[in-house]
């Protein structure tokens, strides 16, 4: 099974004048191709499917998403411990200083 994960943009940037971005993952960053989506922005999710952001989704959808796949076990089974990593920060919300969660 292969699935489409959500992910945030941080960066874009042009290469080999193909538009990519850099997308966070909860923690972890992967280069990603943006052919299919090209005015994606910084700030906005995106799904990625096999190193490309086949569309665009808010970040409430994208966030329950990386809960269910955390929930059903299925991000360690296909990424491996950096998706693990990043669906755990999802269920484990940062805390501030003061203690209250982002």
């Amino acid at each position: 099974m292969c699935l489409a994960v959500p992910g945030r943009i941080v960066r874009t940037y042009e290469q080999d004048l193909t538009p990519m971005a850099e997308v966070d993952f909860g923690g972890v960053g992967k280069e990603v191709c943006l052919q299919y989506v090209p005015d994606a922005v910084v700030g906005e999710y995106v799904i990625v499917h096999v190193g490309f952001a086949i569309q665009r989704l808010d970040e409430a959808s994208a966030l329950d998403t990386l809960r269910t796949f955390a929930g059903m076990g299925v991000l360690e089974e296909e990424f491996g411990d950096g998706f693990e990593r990043a669906a755990r920060a999802v269920q484990q919300p940062e805390t501030t200083t003061e203690g209250a969660a982002r």
